[in-house]
């Protein structure tokens, strides 16, 4: 038997997904409570798997780790978790094939940006955000891994727009280090008429001195993860509890970042 949890948390509270010595990390928290809980006995024994290692300071609302649970199987409830996590959120369940593996048998993964209205030129931004669809050597656009392909596939760029701010949503199969963050500063200072939509074109040809450098990691979450034939039973407490926090934790500095985003716009 194999379980898999669909999971939110804060990013801003964690060092990152995955684990590391001394500091805090959403890994960390998870294996905390499953093993005081005894439903497993350690991440190796019971194959503890996740879906995304996002990075220091990223949220998701859609993340997915996989385990093989133990002795105390009964306890593996969202109810339960919950009431012993701490920044992180189980927000449904599913029991999945002793071969799945959740980031290996995602078939793509979503992240959405908020990025604050500077002014941008929106139609600049559109151009180039079309250009990075489709499959391209993305080493201009992220912080290269030794032995990692560059080599990406982005499926969609959707540009939201809000009120003093746009949700750029990024939907691909698999992303490097800092991908996205990249991406959105891309579209950033094509918008801010930094760069040129043609200079973009030519960094994803590998024709450039510099690379991107990264957006700031608060604003960005992981919004979803696609499987085919898995399907999570969602407990709507806890989702209710989750977006009751988040609303919570975000609602103040949403409000000044619209504020400031008009201010910017009306200057």
């Amino acid at each position: 038997m194999k379980l898999a949890l669909r999971i939110a948390y804060d990013g801003t509270v964690f060092y990152g997904f995955q684990r590391q010595p001394g500091v805090r990390t959403v890994e960390r928290e998870l294996i905390r409570v499953l093993t005081k809980l005894k439903i497993i006995e350690s991440p190796e024994e019971n194959e503890f798997k996740g879906a995304s290692r996002t990075d220091r300071g990223v949220s998701a609302f859609f993340n997915v780790v996989s385990f093989h649970p133990g002795e105390r199987v009964d306890l593996a409830r969202p109810d339960v978790l919950n009431h012993h996590l701490k920044d992180v959120w189980v927000l449904g369940v599913a029991e999945v094939p002793d071969e799945f593996h959740p980031r290996f048998w995602a078939k793509s993964k979503t992240y959405r940006y908020y990025l604050i209205n500077e002014g941008f030129d929106l139609e600049r931004v559109l151009e180039c955000a079309k250009l990075f669809e489709g499959t391209h050597d993305f080493s201009a656009f992220s912080k290269l891994e030794p032995g990692r392909d560059p080599v990406r596939e982005v499926i969609s760029i959707r540009i939201l727009p809000r009120n003093g701010y746009y949700i750029i949503e990024v939907k691909g199969k698999s992303f490097l280090w800092e991908m996205v963050r990249r991406i959105v500063n891309a579209l950033r200072f094509c918008g801010l008429g930094l760069i040129g939509v043609e200079e973009v074109g030519k960094m994803l040809s590998g024709n450039y001195r510099k690379k991107i450098p990264p957006a700031p990691p608060e604003n960005l979450v992981l919004w979803h993860i696609e499987y085919q034939g898995i399907e999570f039973k969602t407990d709507e407490k806890g989702l209710a509890k989750a977006r009751r926090e988040f609303f919570e934790r975000y609602s103040r500095a949403l409000t000044r970042a619209a504020l400031f985003g008009d201010f910017l716009v009306e200057l």
